[in-house]
């Protein structure tokens, strides 16, 4: 299927219903039905094409959540183009970097970001076409409403084919710079299908829509399933609880997607509301790991909600997911092989490993990117297992259930004295503890041992911990090379758009001017 194929055919189905709603801050509200997305994506499309761009040309947005990001999404879908979704949060020079990196010729620019245009131009020489969504700030940089004025709203004419290139989003960037994930039609409506099985998502579904429509975790795991199912997507903008339970209540939304930062703010909002929450049903999350005790307290507040743990990456779309139905018993795990992908964790000789044995996490089908674009050595380095295997550079385990359990992410793992140290296991032990709302183990220099686990530490809310505790608990859980030599508690941390710690940034104080072992 096409990504256009998505719109177009829910709003043959369903032309009247709201397809976006938008809801601001100071009560703003907002919709466009799934008739007038469509047309409106079909004008943004002739509109580029009439520009006489060349098929593959990149057409970048920055913008936060508004209701026009649907308009843009499908029309790019439907002109041969490729769009590449940019992260509002780069500074200036990080923002050039990844337009030139893309070869991008075209911006599609929110209008509060419009003060940034000047520095664009001035930075990207091959930028041809500015467009800004809302008030333009100059005749060089149209508003979307006056490039898509008179043109037709019926479906353009265009070739395509379902391996063409679609979309590109430029990775995190927690280990330097980002590289950018090109994938095509077929890749995005290979995930659109797992969300809606995996999720059991229907037309009668409300989502939200309350992480950054930019970083793929929200476009896979909630908008475009909602739109190819037919269901109404709220954007709820800026986040918070307050915000969120607001919204659930107004709009009787019944599915979201989070990140475990979202979902542990919310379970310990003072303002929790178990009754204005009554609607919401369904709650997938991913982009970084969720404490087990967020996901308990979350089912014993809300008894009606149906959890679904998505793993995935840029890269590769979903990959595995574990069903509500497995919870508690699978607690701890990422899930199990969805139905229309192919998953495994091998060794480094490519076969499988045992049952309980460590190994990397691969996966193969029309789910995985066609490469990084402009970047063959980290191709290479992606696909070389062969055979269409794709490597995610996970450390995991599988059970006998085929339920796979993340050890770390293998660029984490640190050798103390020659031993492989994986700290996700030491952070695991210390989420054991009450207390604790959220924690980043990483490896720090050591003359005698090479390197050594260092535990950052960010409290729930009025709780206290000492550090005597955090060193007891990891003596009782831990073999002696595991327990952390520094402990330090923290008031939050840098993370990426998606709830990642930036683990780099924590780190580099203590490896500065020194190699890492």
């Amino acid at each position: 299927m096409l990504t256009g194929d998505m719109l177009r055919r829910s709003a043959a189905r369903f032309p009247d219903k709201p397809a976006i709603v938008f809801r601001g801050p100071d009560g703003a509200r907002a919709t466009i039905t799934y008739q007038a997305l469509d047309k409106r994506a079909n004008q943004l499309a002739h509109a580029l094409l009439a520009l006489g761009l060349a098929k593959g040309t990149k057409v970048s947005m920055l913008s936060r959540n508004v209701l026009d990001y649907g308009t843009v999404f499908f029309g790019v879908a439907r002109t041969g183009l490729v769009l590449n979704n940019v992260s509002i949060l780069y500074a200036d020079d990080e923002l050039a970097w990844v337009l030139n990196k893309s070869d991008t010729e075209v911006l599609i620019v929110d209008a509060a970001f419009a003060a940034r245009i000047p520095v664009v131009r001035a930075q990207v020489p091959d930028l041809r076409q500015v467009i800004v969504i809302g008030d333009a700030p100059d005749a060089d940089a149209p508003s979307l409403d006056a490039f898509i004025a008179g043109q037709p709203s019926s479906e353009p004419d265009v070739a395509l084919d379902e391996r063409d290139a679609f979309c590109m989003t430029y990775t995190g960037g927690t280990t330097g710079r980002p590289k950018g994930v090109l994938v095509s039609h077929r890749a995005r409506d290979v995930t659109a299908h797992t969300v809606v099985v995996e999720e059991r998502l229907v037309p009668e579904d409300v989502v939200a829509i309350v992480t950054p429509l930019f970083h793929v975790a929200a476009l896979n795991i909630m908008f475009q399933p909602a739109m190819l199912v037919g269901a109404t997507c709220v954007l709820v903008t800026p986040w918070s609880p307050a915000a969120f339970i607001a919204a659930v209540a107004a709009e009787g939304i019944t599915a979201a997607f989070m990140v475990p930062t979202q979902a542990n703010s919310l379970v310990t909002f003072a303002g929790f509301d178990a009754a204005a929450l009554a609607s919401w049903t369904k709650l997938s999350f991913a982009g970084a790991p969720m404490p087990d005790w967020v996901q308990v307290e979350l089912m014993q507040k809300l008894p009606q909600l149906r959890l679904t743990q998505i793993y995935g990456q840029s890269e590769m779309g979903v990959i595995a997911a574990l069903p509500h139905h497995l919870l508690p018993a699978k607690l701890g795990s990422v899930g199990r092989q969805p139905f229309n992908v192919d998953l495994a964790v091998l060794r480094a000789d490519g076969t499988p490993v045992a049952v309980g044995e460590i190994g990397e996490v691969a996966t193969r089908g029309d789910n995985v990117m066609l490469r990084y674009y402009n970047e063959p050595e980290q191709t290479a380095a992606f696909f070389k297992q062969g055979h269409g295997w794709g490597l995610s550079g996970d450390v995991a385990t599988v059970d006998a259930d085929g339920c796979i359990t993340l050890v770390d992410r293998a660029k984490d793992m640190l050798i103390s004295g020659g031993e492989n140290v994986y700290p996700k296991e030491i952070e695991d032990a210390i989420y054991g503890l009450p207390a604790v709302a959220e924690v980043a183990v990483f490896g720090i220099p050591d003359d005698k041992f090479g390197e050594v686990p260092a535990a950052f530490i960010q409290l729930k809310p009025g709780a206290a911990l000492a550090e005597a505790d955090v060193v007891a608990r990891c003596e009782a859980q831990l073999a002696r090379l595991k327990r952390p030599r520094l402990v330090r508690f923290v008031d939050g941390f840098p993370k990426t758009p998606i709830g990642k710690i930036q683990k780099n940034l924590l780190k580099a104080p203590f490896w500065e001017g020194r190699k890492k072992i």
